[in-house]
């Protein structure tokens, strides 16, 4: 077990849902500590750190970056405003772990990632699924299928509330920045390179964001890759086609299940948690005794494909993606 004066302090840098599985696996870790969470008012940040057993209430955003003792911050506000409260991070010395996707502009990521380099701190997009156990033997075992030729990754949900900020077009919401996001992660890191040309078709919702989003990404090597991602129903998988088979994961993303099934045979792990990976990933990378899992170049890829998509959404034409 780590010494605590070894650990990391952390900072939640908002009270969002998705906080609670960031906590139970920080649980789960002896290299951090979650030391204050700040929000935008008193009342809120004290209630919030009363519930999950945190020290510190802070009662803006701003009181947080200032806390001298804070070294990281997770950051889990709505997508528009990643890139805002990130960059105020890293001007304030703080090691960031930002929740994905970052942002939907390669020029917002490259700017993030020059600044946290200028700054000497680290700066992460929060892909937990990407640190996960599962993922790593799904890479593994990928060799047995043969040649990769395709690949059809999907992750949709039901939203009833028309409120929810992820209907929200100012905040940069959407199934594909949310959901989908998730799908161009799995079709990357299975084809091993960025998409050369992508197509996008989009289902508006009444809100102007796409409550559904298809898109076909083309890889250099031939791969071609389905995503399908929406707010309507509940569905999730990915699944790699070779010249010698198939390889399908029913539960990608959030990597409960432990089970891989290749070439029609199970294969069961102990899927551990893979937010408590993503943050072990990160403190050691904080420390200095491993680098970042996820960094600049795969943030960049992410943004670029996104912003691709859309953008072919909107035209109703391919778009290529320059190399």
């Amino acid at each position: 077990m780590m010494p605590v004066q070894d650990r990391v302090r952390w900072g939640l840098l908002g009270t969002g849902a998705i906080n609670a599985k960031l906590l139970a696996g920080a649980h789960l870790s002896s290299a951090l500590e979650v030391v204050a969470v700040g929000s935008r008012t008193a009342e809120r940040a004290r209630a919030y750190a009363d519930q999950h057993g945190i020290p510190r209430a802070l009662a803006s955003y701003e009181a947080l970056l200032a806390d001298p003792d804070i070294e990281a911050v997770y950051i889990s506000l709505p997508n528009g405003m990643h890139h805002e409260w990130t960059m105020r991070a890293i001007a304030a010395g703080k090691h960031v772990l930002c929740e994905k996707p970052y942002s939907r502009y390669p020029s917002e990521v490259s700017e993030a990632f020059d600044a946290a380099a200028a700054a000497g701190v680290v700066l992460q997009e929060a892909f937990m699924w990407r640190h996960s156990p599962q993922t790593r033997r799904l890479l593994e075992l990928l060799p047995q299928i043969g040649e990769l030729l395709n690949i059809r990754a999907t992750f949709s949900f039901a939203i009833a509330d028309q409120s929810d900020i992820r209907l929200s077009q100012k905040l940069k919401g959407g199934s594909l920045m949310d959901v989908g996001c998730y799908c161009v992660s799995g079709s990357r890191l299975l084809a091993g390179a960025e998409p050369d040309r992508v197509h996008g078709e989009q289902v508006m919702g009444p809100s102007g964001v796409d409550v559904g989003f298809t898109g076909l990404l083309h890889f250099p090597s031939g791969v071609t890759s389905v995503i399908v991602s929406g707010f309507r129903s509940d569905h999730q998988g990915l699944e790699a086609i070779g010249t010698r088979g198939s390889i399908r994961v029913p539960d990608p993303w959030h990597s409960r299940a432990g089970v891989i099934v290749c070439n029609d045979e199970e294969v069961r792990l102990d899927a551990g948690n893979p937010y408590h990976a993503e943050l072990e990933n990160m403190c050691a990378a904080i420390r200095g005794t491993a680098a970042p899992h996820l960094g600049r170049a795969d943030a960049l890829g992410q943004s670029r494909t996104i912003e691709a998509l859309y953008r072919s959404a909107d035209t109703g034409q391919a778009v290529t993606l320059e190399r």
